[in-house]
């Protein structure tokens, strides 16, 4: 294939007898051979033992480091998109040889990139949008204070005590004290909440309910059972006034009058939309010019295309308090369905990529240490870090030079 380079680099003469020596220095220090104490067997016994062979091996891992670095030496000039495959194609006590398989990046055929025709929609921010966050803000700052007189109402929070019977017996968890139980939540069996409906705090009743045939408890499944109720406190929801008090709570800069919260919810809805309309115009470009690409992806690279983003997957559900292994438990899966799952989107992502270096080549797009500087800047102001910090986060100078790259071959999609 045009895309495999293989390169040879062969450790002989001194080095390699440097390496042997090492190698045996370090294995004999702690090697035991019958009659001698540690590391004090002549090299003659000990290597009857612990034999040539396996002291080749050992100096050929002692060269390995270097062999990589003049492999990379010889491999300067070549795109390489993938980590080199490595193997011993020869060893012996007299030498050793490596051998590098390389996957260099493949040819890019390039279709229409300019004047796709992909149009930006335009943001428009409405009246409800805006009463609409501001009614989520709201509820934010809810507070449940107690009903200081009248019954259950729905809508209320019944703190109640609880425990069921089934034909007169308790049945297991079946009990609860001092519950908070929101009515219209549904979150009870079938009629329960209904049923709480009218009555008083100290008020105690019997609630008959039927508990649901797909009920998870199997000798529960479908039976009549009642539960003892009693009414300790009623409280109600009370959603802030748009008042002195809730633009104090919301510490939001500059905002103190209804007009102005809405002038801010507007202004945060526009950047939003703005946010989401300006990637779907990306995305939608990357598409339109993606259709006319030429490239045949090398499996290599889109098996390390999907370890990133198994790694990526892992990392989000992580943050949701779940594991790669309870994921797979739960949806019957394992990591090789998880990767099938993935594969049109890794393929859609390198030819973005492979893409987008290549239009950059085309419009002799490049990014000098000047620009990347004052991206990393302005980049480390915006997320209050300092430059170094950023750099370390972000992979240093050269991968934010990339990056601009990048964003200027979608510039060039764009038109502009």
């Amino acid at each position: 294939m045009e895309n495999i380079k293989e390169i040879k680099i062969k450790v002989e003469g001194k080095k390699w007898e440097d390496a042997l020596e090492k190698a045996y220095a370090k294995a004999s220090k702690n090697f035991q051979v019958d009659g001698f104490r540690k590391g004090k067997a002549p090299k003659s016994v000990f290597l009857k033992k612990y034999t040539q062979e396996r002291l080749n091996f050992d100096a050929a891992d002692i060269c390995l480091d270097d062999a990589y670095s003049d492999m990379f030496k010889k491999a300067k000039d070549l795109e390489i998109v993938a980590q080199p495959e490595i193997t011993l194609s020869d060893i012996s006590d007299k030498g050793v040889e490596f051998l590098f398989t390389l996957t260099l990046k493949p040819e890019v055929k390039l279709g229409k990139y300019k004047g796709l025709g992909v149009k930006k929609d335009k943001v428009s921010v409405t009246k409800d949008e805006i009463a609409h966050e501001i009614e989520h803000l709201r509820s934010h700052y809810t507070e449940n204070v107690v009903k200081e007189s009248g019954a259950v109402e729905s809508g209320d929070i019944a703190v109640i005590d609880f425990e069921g019977f089934k034909d007169g017996v308790a049945f297991p968890g079946g009990k609860g004290e001092n519950y908070s139980l929101e009515i219209g939540s549904n979150t009870f069996i079938p009629g329960f909440e209904d049923q709480v409906i009218g009555m008083n705090v100290g008020d105690e009743k019997d609630i008959n309910v039927t508990f649901p045939e797909d009920y998870h408890a199997e000798d529960l499944k479908g039976a009549p059972v009642v539960f003892k109720v009693k009414v300790n406190e009623i409280k109600v929801k009370r959603i802030p006034e748009l008042d002195a008090d809730f633009f104090e709570d919301l510490g939001m800069e500059g905002i103190d009058s209804k007009e102005t919260l809405e002038a801010q919810v507007k202004e945060n809805i526009k950047t939003r939309k703005d946010a989401d309309a300006e990637n779907k115009y990306i995305d939608e470009l990357l598409e339109a010019a993606a259709k006319g690409v030429k490239v045949d992806i090398p499996s290599v690279m889109l098996d390390e295309e999907l370890n990133r983003m198994v790694k990526q997957y892992e990392e989000t559900l992580k943050m949701q308090g779940l594991s790669l292994e309870q994921f797979y438990q739960f949806t019957n899966s394992d990591e090789s369905k998880l990767r099938d799952q993935m594969k049109e989107e890794a393929n859609k992502r390198i030819t973005y990529r492979l893409m987008l270096e290549e239009i950059a080549k085309a419009e002799n797009i490049e990014i000098n240490d000047k620009d990347a500087n004052k991206e990393v800047k302005e980049m480390s102001s915006k997320y209050n870090m300092k430059e170094e910090e950023f750099l370390n986060a972000f992979g240093g100078l050269e991968m934010v030079k990339y990056d601009l790259k990048m964003r200027k071959a979608i510039d060039v999609l764009k038109g502009e």
